[in-house]
């Protein structure tokens, strides 16, 4: 298993998924319309059948990147003697997350035309 500061995964290296957290919370946020914290850890780990489990402690810091560069918003509302905070997507961060979806699939595009001859069947189908 693998374990560093922001990632316990079981399957992918520190390398391969470094970089993806602010893309991964973005597109669960403009899913979701809104979630906090706990939920998003929740959700990627059940996504993922637990192949990605985001430790809090990156997670919070990277939510708060976001909110200092505009991408998201909170709300908070609390319960019984707990305020749960609430993360949302700005019209900032519904561009932004288009543009890092749309290039993390092109990056992905591209390391599989380096790494799989186009003659070589790739997941059941010839290119």
């Amino acid at each position: 298993m693998h374990r560093n500061p922001m990632y316990i995964s079981s399957m992918y290296s520190k390398e391969l998924l470094k970089g993806t957290l602010s893309t991964i919370v973005l597109a669960l946020l403009k899913e979701r319309g809104k979630m906090y914290g706990y939920e998003i850890t929740r959700e990627v780990k059940e996504r993922t059948e637990g192949k990605i489990l985001i430790k809090e402690g990156s997670l919070y810091p990277a939510l708060h990147r976001l909110q200092a560069d505009g991408f998201v918003t909170t709300e908070e509302l609390s319960l019984g003697k707990r305020t749960r905070i609430y993360y949302m997507l700005t019209e900032t961060g519904k561009s932004k997350r288009e543009e890092q979806v749309s290039e993390l699939q092109n990056f992905m595009e591209t390391i599989r035309q380096l790494i799989i001859p186009a003659s070589t069947p790739f997941y059941g189908i010839a290119h």
